[in-house]
């Protein structure tokens, strides 16, 4: 479970951090950073969909409480390299991160990392009964 879910992370991550330097550089200043947002959340959550499935069969993830173990891990990963990126990058402290999650287009986004914490299990859940 902790490959898949790093797995999960990684491949989810890097996809993300390419769109976000494009929303970022090029999208928001186009059409607003809350747009910007809506335009990307589609866009990973569907890259989402389509690698937890692969992970989940790779590693023999095939029980409810292991594929949310794999989602709430990878999404902890997800918000420690975030908070480190913005830190590094931005230069934020914790507590600016954190506020900013909580204002439109942050909390936008935290939603569509919960989403992302989700999917392992929904994906599971849609599978058909064998």
């Amino acid at each position: 479970m902790i490959r898949a879910a790093l797995g999960y992370f990684a491949g989810v991550f890097m996809l993300g951090f390419l769109l976000g330097t494009l929303r970022s550089l090029w999208l928001a200043p186009l059409l607003g950073a809350t747009l910007a947002v809506l335009c990307e959340i589609p866009v990973m959550l569907g890259a989402s969909l389509w690698l937890a499935p692969r992970l989940m069969r790779r590693w023999g993830i095939a029980r409810l409480w292991p594929a949310l173990a794999m989602g709430t891990l990878a999404f902890a990963c997800l918000m420690l390299a975030e908070a480190g990126l913005a830190s590094v990058v931005l230069g934020q402290g914790m507590a600016q991160w954190f506020r900013a999650l909580w204002q439109t287009p942050g909390w936008i986004g935290l939603a569509g990392q919960v989403g992302f914490a989700l999917i392992p299990a929904i994906c599971l859940l849609r599978q058909p009964a064998p």
